[in-house]
């Protein structure tokens, strides 16, 4: 659900924030000192109604191929020259390949000033697929109570679409932009893990448009991992011959409850350093009167600190690396334990005298 805000006179709008030094778009026209430039506010209406086709648009991760013809069609009918509009070749090198790649704008500027970067991601989750917004008063909501609305994130991508359109129909000045609409975002980032970054400009200050208000502004995050496991024992009849198994299940039980009691799952504090870790997933199994023979779990480990990051993955491992002694099982009965690591984002920290803060 997204409620509609009011328009109000800012001191700095959300456009205007990323154009420091550019009265802001969001404002009431106002001249720019020492030219002889007007600025034309921002279309509630046209902003309004470019979210709410936006959010309609199937575009599950790895199939955003509708809503990137969209925002070209936009473009291209707002003025941007061909030349400035460009696909890179991400979506083939995704673990998953998808059916397009990120989607990226670059204007030269004609005002002097450091290249900026506008970005909001293309893909929604599932559980948006086939979202029917409607207005309801002061909020937009879904016209089918069992369906996302998919403003995660197209609100972001309707916002950053908008400032390009002004910008475009109105030749607005400005630094040099470049406008990025990522895919693959709620899977893992591979769109953005992927990019050809030589497309994108060289940019010095970037904003991205993700959840929460206009009024939050994030500058730090946590650096994660993504990490699968997987168990295999040995399948035997439960009521039969239960001895005979190695129960995969038994033995991530054992390794969560190990985590657990070791103080490695959950809020993880040692000393100052901080962190938290997450077995969010788990699947195995088909019968009750079968004894599991392989589960595959899926985790999680978040630090500042990249070192006591690196900690907590490898308590994980330890966990679940020696299933036979956990269970009490022979080796040659053949229980095993693997898991793969996978860097999900990297810490961020920005200082609050960064110019993008």
């Amino acid at each position: 659900m997204v409620r509609k805000t009011p328009t109000r006179k800012k001191r700095r709008g959300p456009v205007g924030s990323a154009l420091r030094g550019i009265p802001s778009l969001g404002s009431a026209p106002i001249a720019v000192e020492n030219t002889h430039l007007h600025l034309t506010r921002l279309d509630p209406a046209e902003s309004l109604r470019l979210v709410m086709q936006l959010m309609a648009l199937p575009g599950l991760s790895g199939r955003e191929g509708p809503v990137a013809q969209f925002i070209m069609e936009q473009l291209r009918a707002a003025g941007a020259p061909e030349s400035a509009i460009s696909l890179d070749t991400a979506h083939k090198r995704t673990p998953n390949p998808g059916e397009v790649g990120n989607l990226i704008l670059n204007l030269p500027g004609n005002i002097a000033g450091p290249r900026r970067l506008l970005m909001a991601h293309m893909d929604t989750v599932p559980l948006c697929l086939g979202s029917k917004p409607v207005i309801d008063g002061d909020f937009l909501r879904s016209a089918d109570p069992n369906t996302g609305l998919g403003a995660d994130d197209r609100s972001g991508a309707a916002a950053v679409l908008s400032a390009a359109l002004t910008i475009l129909r109105h030749n607005l000045p400005h630094p040099p932009l470049t406008f990025f609409w990522p895919v693959q975002e709620e899977v893992g980032l591979h769109g953005v893990r992927h990019a050809d970054v030589n497309l994108l400009g060289n940019p010095k200050l970037a904003f991205n448009w993700d959840g929460g208000t206009a009024e939050k502004v994030t500058i730090g995050a946590t650096g994660g991992y993504r990490m699968k496991i997987e168990i295999e024992g040995l399948a035997s009849h439960a009521g039969i011959a239960p001895e005979l198994g190695v129960s995969a299940v038994g033995i991530a039980a054992l390794a969560i409850a190990r985590l657990h009691d070791e103080g490695w799952h959950g809020q993880i504090i040692r000393g100052r350093r901080r962190g938290t870790s997450n077995v969010g997933y788990i699947h195995g199994g088909g019968a009750t009167n079968v004894i599991t023979d392989r589960v595959e779990l899926k985790a999680e480990a978040r630090s500042h600190d990249p070192k006591f990051r690196q900690q907590i993955i490898r308590a994980i491992e330890k966990a679940f690396q020696d299933p036979q002694s956990a269970c009490e099982v022979p080796p040659a009965r053949g229980a095993r334990s693997r898991s793969t690591a996978t860097s999900t984002t990297n810490r961020i920290a920005l200082p609050r005298t960064s110019p993008v803060s």
